[in-house]
C-alpha cells in the first residue's frame, strides 16, 4: 500500500468544495484511492460508469441525485456519461454542502470540457503515477521506479519482463480502445509512431513542422495528435519562461513523455543496462525529475524552463509568491553545471538553485547553489 500524495489534497478539497474531480491516467490508482475514501465515509456510494449496470442507475439522473442527496457519491470514469455534469450543476445549486460528489476521470480534455458547467463548483486534484516520496525507496531502488515508471502494476511487477509486458498492453489498450472511446479517430499505428517520435524528442524543443514532415502529415494534424496525448495525460508540455529581461528567449515548448516507464518502452529500453548505455539517458533522467516536481506541486504550478539564444539555460524555473528558485537536472555523480546555468541564474535573479543528480547525499556547490538527490526535492519545493 502506498501513501499517495493526492490523498491529502483530496480530503482537503472534499472539506470545502461540493464537488471534487480526481484526474489521472488509467491504472494510476484513482479507483483504489476512491474506494478507500468510500470505505472510510459512512453511507458513501461508488458507481463505476464503465459498468452498464451502474450507468442504468443514472437513467433518471435528477431523481437519483436528489434521492441520494445525503451521501457522498463517487462517480468513476465520469466522461462516459455525457450530460451528467449539467445534472450535477442543478443538484449542487440546490444543496451546496461540501463533499457531495467525487468524480474520477482518465482524460483531462474530455472531463474539463464536460465540466465547464461546474465552474466555481468543482475543485480538481491531479493524481500522478507513483512518486519517489510515495514509495520511499532505498537509494538502490530509485532506478527501479525510474526504469519501470510509476504505474503501480508496472512498478510492483515481479520482474522487469512482466513490467515490460504490462506497459506494452497498456499502450495497446490506450491506442486501440481508450482513445477511440473518446471519439478520437486516428489510426492506432499512426498515433504510436507519433508517440514514439515524441519519445525520441523527449525533453527537446518541440518543432511541429519537423515532426509533420517526418510523419508525412500537416502541422495542424501534428498539433491535434499532440493535444490528444496531452489530454489523455501521456505527454507533458513544458512552456518556456516569459518575461521582459531584454534577452532573446526561446519561445518553443518542450515535450516529455510523462511516465518514464512508458518512455523506456517506446525507446525499446527493457533493462537498466539498456538505459545506462543509451544516448537518451540524460533526457530520461530529466523527465523523471520533472515529473517529481509537478507531482509535488500540481500540474498548474508556475513551472517553466529558461533558455536564451545566447546559450543561457535552466531546466526548471519554479515560482512561488515572490520567490523564484532554479533547478538544473544532471545525470552524473559529480555534476558540473555549464556556464549557461550560471548565466541563467544571474539573468533570473533566482533566490536559490539546486542541481538534482543521482547522488546519495547533497552538498553545497556555491553560496546559493546545492547539489541534491531527487529524494530531497519534496522538502525543497515545500519550503519555496
Amino acid at each position: 500500500m502506498f501513501e499517495r500524495e493526492a490523498a491529502g489534497a483530496l480530503h482537503d478539497r472534499l472539506r470545502w468544495s461540493p464537488a471534487v474531480a480526481l484526474l489521472g491516467p488509467r491504472q494510476v490508482g484513482k479507483t483504489t484511492l476512491a474506494r478507500q475514501i468510500v470505505a472510510a465515509t459512512p453511507g458513501a456510494l461508488y458507481l463505476d460508469l464503465e459498468s452498464a449496470g451502474d450507468r442504468a442507475r443514472l437513467a433518471q439522473p435528477a431523481a437519483f441525485l436528489q434521492a441520494n442527496r445525503s451521501r457522498l457519491l463517487v462517480l468513476d470514469e465520469v466522461q462516459n456519461t455525457p450530460g451528467l455534469f449539467d445534472e450535477l450543476r442543478g443538484e449542487i445549486d440546490a444543496d451546496r454542502r461540501p463533499g457531495r460528489f467525487l468524480v474520477l476521470g482518465s482524460a483531462s480534455f474530455e472531463l474539463l470540457r464536460q465540466s465547464q458547467s461546474l465552474a466555481g463548483r468543482l475543485a480538481v486534484v491531479d493524481m500522478a503515477p507513483l512518486l519517489l516520496s510515495e514509495v520511499q525507496p532505498r537509494f538502490e531502488d530509485i532506478q527501479t521506479l525510474w526504469l519501470r515508471g510509476g504505474f503501480p502494476p508496472s512498478y510492483t511487477a515481479a520482474s522487469d519482463d512482466i513490467s515490460w509486458h504490462w506497459r506494452e498492453n497498456f499502450v495497446r489498450h490506450l491506442l486501440h480502445t481508450d482513445l477511440p472511446a473518446l471519439g478520437i479517430r486516428v489510426d492506432a499505428e499512426t498515433m504510436r509512431r507519433f508517440w514514439r517520435m515524441c519519445a525520441h524528442l523527449h525533453g527537446q524543443l518541440f518543432n511541429a513542422s519537423a515532426v509533420a514532415a517526418s510523419l508525412g502529415v500537416s502541422s495542424p494534424t501534428v498539433a491535434r495528435y499532440l493535444d490528444h496525448l496531452l489530454g489523455s495525460l501521456m505527454l507533458r508540455r513544458l512552456e518556456p519562461f516569459h518575461a521582459d529581461l531584454g534577452k532573446r528567449l526561446v519561445k518553443s515548448p518542450k515535450v516529455y513523455v510523462r511516465d518514464s516507464g512508458l518512455l523506456h518502452l517506446l525507446l525499446g529500453l527493457r533493462e537498466v543496462n539498456d538505459l545506462l548505455g543509451h544516448p537518451a539517458i540524460g533526457a530520461s533522467w530529466e523527465g523523471f525529475v520533472v515529473e517529481q516536481v509537478f507531482g509535488r506541486l500540481g500540474n498548474d504550478a508556475p513551472v517553466s524552463f529558461y533558455r536564451t539564444a545566447a546559450g543561457a539555460e535552466l531546466d526548471l524555473v519554479v515560482e512561488g509568491g515572490r520567490r523564484r528558485i532554479g533547478i538544473e537536472i544532471k545525470f552524473s555523480a559529480a555534476p558540473k553545471p555549464a556556464k549557461g546555468f550560471w548565466t541563467a541564474c544571474a539573468d533570473l535573479g533566482v533566490e536559490r538553485a539546486y542541481v538534482v543528480a543521482p547522488v546519495r547525499e547533497g552538498w553545497p556547490l556555491a553560496a546559493d547553489v546545492d547539489v541534491i538527490p531527487p529524494t530531497a526535492l519534496g522538502a525543497v519545493l515545500d519550503a519555496r
